[in-house]
């Protein structure tokens, strides 16, 4: 485990050529603390994930600053960002069948990092490997070891690349989506061991997920991303109990266990994410948002009340005591 106080972001922009997907984005996950970063598909959250671990794909930029052990990763050359990706920072992926090699088979993927960053000898990776894979509840760690990723299950696959990911003891742990692609059963499986490990580990955890109670279960504080902006961050509880921003009260309101309303109908937010470039000036919400009037033409600030700590970027936030209401939404 490195010595370092946890991941600082500030001002983080990330631009789709001359576009900016994710803008301005500030946060800090102290060491040792969970953080979930939840928001539909097309709001930044992958992009935000990709920029911290330098693999934004060719045209897409980031600027601002990502400090871990006292440097700005973004400031890295290729080869520096190497030696820290896998080591220092490590990322469990959505998709398993797409970040695992089908050429090679899992024990020498797994042992492949701990001899790129720990210069360990193939004899002593290979061990530790299958140490790893025993370590994240694999059946028969020895036999699976010498299987390649499509002789095993989704949730399998999956549990290996959390192998592979604290293989080096990272400090920072990225997790993007990653239950998305299993069923119900294995997702709940796969949260339990994760929390399980990283809390083993003491390293800091970014979880990112649309899914609201996910992140109830397993994390502490919370951000909630819309149009590339972070419009709440507080704690887990809080945020989940009595969320401020109108958004937040959407994604609330459409889980499981607040989806009807005697109708019988799922709730669900008022029209879809707009595609990159087309959010609205302003608020980047106020299209969607039944409290929008003209005040919210203008960018709200990402401000907390008098005595509390959950921040929230909207000119008409939710009280404690008031209700999301019903205002028209404006263009």
């Amino acid at each position: 485990m490195t010595g370092v106080s946890g991941l600082v972001v500030e001002d983080l922009v990330v631009k789709v050529h001359d576009i900016q997907a994710v803008k301005g984005v500030s946060f800090e996950i102290g060491r040792g603390r969970r953080m979930g970063l939840i928001g539909e598909s097309g709001c930044g959250k992958s992009l935000t994930a990709l920029a911290l671990m330098g693999l934004l794909p060719h045209g897409v930029t980031a600027s601002g600053r990502v400090l871990l052990n006292g440097r700005n990763l973004l400031d890295l050359s290729d080869k520096q960002m190497c030696a820290v990706r896998g080591n220092d920072i490590a990322m469990v992926f959505q998709e398993p069948m797409t970040a695992l090699n089908p050429l090679m088979r899992v024990g020498n993927q797994v042992a492949e990092s701990l001899r790129l960053h720990k210069g360990m000898s193939r004899a002593a990776a290979s061990a530790r490997a299958v140490e790893l894979l025993e370590r994240v509840q694999l059946p028969e760690p020895d036999r699976t070891a010498r299987k390649y990723p499509h002789q095993l299950s989704g949730g399998q696959r999956q549990r290996v690349v959390l192998a592979i990911a604290l293989a080096c003891d990272p400090a920072v742990l990225v997790a993007d989506e990653p239950t998305t692609a299993l069923d119900v059963t294995v997702q709940a499986e796969m949260l339990r061991l994760m929390d399980t490990l990283v809390r083993e580990e003491g390293a800091s955890l970014l979880l990112i997920t649309h899914d609201l109670p996910v992140v109830a279960s397993i994390c502490e504080e919370l951000l909630v991303m819309y149009g590339g902006s972070i419009v709440e961050h507080g704690d887990v509880a809080t945020v989940f109990d009595s969320p401020r921003h109108p958004y937040t009260a959407g994604l609330r309101a459409s889980t499981v266990l607040e989806s009807t309303d005697g109708s019988g109908r799922l709730s669900t937010i008022a029209g879809r994410v707009p595609s990159l470039g087309s959010f609205p000036t302003g608020c980047v919400y106020r299209n969607r948002c039944p409290r929008a009037d003209d005040a919210c033409g203008t960018v709200p600030l990402l401000t907390a009340p008098p005595g509390s700590t959950q921040r929230a970027a909207c000119h008409h936030p939710i009280e404690s005591d008031q209700p999301l209401g019903s205002g028209k939404a404006s263009a």
